[in-house]
């Protein structure tokens, strides 16, 4: 069975020239959004975000940070995103993401507020892999995508820890899928599954909307999980093109 709660930390690469910094320069633009999680709210303390250009090229650097503190990832689902902040380097190779947590963290359960136990490694710096060449004057936009249904983990005792796991995707390598549901009363998850893995997933939203993002191109079946009282709907070959939203327009998901 297909769980609802699963990923997508997301690297998003647009080439666009700009007019900002040197000449010789690129611009990377890192942003956060988050898959759905079963909670009320997860918030986290973003107080850093640094890009590593490895040891040879001068390692870590800083962000200039435009938006940074405690962030409710759930409002960052469903192709909503925040942007973080913005670095202006040469060419040259990037390899890593690290984010700084401060110790603001917690997660509402009930409309009870607990605090997220977060280990002062994760404080001190959490690592993302990225590897990435970087062109003069292009725009590269990372974005990352927090799977917050894998990174609460709850210890008993109403102890909850914080173990985030992150992904960076690079849109300008992969594609979407779009599209709209109704009933919007079904509300279903959304997949998109490649052989036996699911590669992609998310949520109708309020409206019936759904974007599935970071998909590599390639043939997949889209399946739409409703809740109970609505039928299970499959897509198959579903063409996904890089750098295209394939938007299979309104879908009709049917009582049982």
């Amino acid at each position: 069975m297909l769980s609802r709660l699963t990923f997508f930390v997301f690297s998003l690469i647009t080439l666009v020239m700009f007019s900002c910094g040197d000449k010789d320069d690129a611009r990377i633009e890192v942003s956060l959004t988050d898959a759905p999680g079963d909670y009320e709210a997860v918030n986290i303390d973003i107080q850093d975000v640094q890009i590593n250009r490895t040891e040879e090229v001068g390692g870590w650097e800083s962000l200039d940070m435009e938006n940074q503190g405690v962030f409710n990832l759930l409002d960052l689902t469903n192709g909503m995103d925040r942007l973080l902040g913005t670095l202006y380097l040469g060419p040259g190779k990037i390899s890593q993401i690290r984010l700084t947590l401060g110790t603001n963290n917690t997660i509402l359960i009930n409309g009870d507020t607990k605090p997220l136990v977060t280990p002062s490694a994760q404080q001190s710096g959490l690592k993302i892999n990225i590897d990435q060449n970087l062109e003069e004057g292009v725009t590269y936009r990372i974005l990352l995508d927090f799977d917050v249904a894998k990174s609460i983990v709850a210890r008993g005792n109403g102890v909850y820890a914080l173990k985030p796991v992150i992904r960076a995707i690079v849109e300008s390598t992969s594609g979407s899928i779009s599209g709209s549901v109704v009933p919007v009363q079904s509300n279903p998850a959304v997949y998109a599954i490649a052989g036996t893995d699911t590669v992609g997933t998310t949520f109708a939203d309020e409206d019936g909307h759904f974007l599935l993002r970071g998909i590599a191109a390639g043939l997949y079946r889209v399946s739409l999980a409703p809740k109970t009282g609505y039928k299970t709907r499959n897509l198959d070959q579903v063409q996904v093109t890089t750098g295209v939203v394939t938007n299979l327009g309104e879908l009709v998901i049917e009582p049982e």
